[in-house]
């Protein structure tokens, strides 16, 4: 599910879901969460790679997660929800220099993980999508993160089209930092750790920290508003039917012509 390796002092963090395309549920996120906890304290550590195994760094939510919580009360979506919550501010308030590499798919809530990372390496053949709203839902508990990385009005453009868009336009919009052929992605990525490892350790911790502070996590009360929406929008009647209409590989009600 979730794999540590270590490379000198940079620690890869690999969704290994890689028949499922990476996509995550309610125990890769708390795995990820308990994991990034755990590497904060080693002493050696100067950055952190996130990345997935496989064709594709992830196509978003689990089909089983998402049917589980389909039937679930709102509460425990609200539960379920907050374990996301604390794992992203977890991840963008990391103590080292964080990278994401992507490749294939990157859907929903992963933009989320690319969002709350320092630097983010893209193949050219990545494709990226919020594609919540089709399902009568909305990317709630990620839009904060998103916020910081890409600015309002391109999660605006981006969160209500629910369209696929190409790795040019993640570059051009701010979510990815470097574009790069898919067999070069890996020189890629050992270029800009190259450049991580270059930086003098406290100083480089000591930046971030500080930039950090200039645009810091969502306060609690933005965090609980962002709970609380995906869990309404969840057990509503529009995200039930969008969610049921998904799981049958059919259109939601909404889009069919009256």
């Amino acid at each position: 599910m979730l794999r540590l390796n270590w490379e000198g002092s940079v620690a890869h963090l690999i969704l290994d879901r890689p028949q499922q395309r990476n996509a995550f549920d309610a125990g890769l996120i708390q795995a990820i969460d308990e994991m990034l906890v755990s590497v904060a304290q080693a002493p050696q550590l100067r950055a952190l790679v996130l990345r997935g195994e496989g064709q594709h760094f992830s196509a978003g939510a689990d089909l089983g997660w998402m049917k589980s919580m389909a039937r679930a009360s709102a509460e425990d979506n609200r539960r379920d929800a907050q374990v996301l919550a604390t794992m992203l501010r977890r991840l963008y308030d990391f103590p080292v220099p964080t990278v994401v590499k992507v490749q294939g798919a990157a859907m929903g809530g992963a933009l989320g993980l690319i969002a709350c990372c320092d630097w983010c390496l893209a193949s050219d053949e990545a494709r990226f999508a919020l594609s919540e709203l089709r399902l009568g839902l909305a990317p709630a508990v990620i839009s904060p993160y998103l916020l910081r990385a890409i600015g309002p009005r391109q999660l605006m453009h981006f969160a209500l089209s629910a369209m696929v868009f190409d790795a040019d336009t993640a570059l051009r919009i701010g979510l990815v930092h470097e574009v790069h052929p898919q067999e070069q992605l890996d020189a890629a990525l050992e270029q800009a750790l190259y450049n991580l490892q270059l930086t003098g350790p406290q100083a480089s911790r000591a930046c971030k920290a500080l930039l950090r502070a200039q645009t810091p996590a969502p306060d609690l009360l933005t965090e609980q508003q962002t709970v609380d929406l995906i869990a309404t929008l969840r057990v509503s009647d529009e995200g039930q039917s969008g969610l049921q209409a998904f799981f049958a590989k059919q259109p939601p009600s909404w889009q069919n012509p009256s």
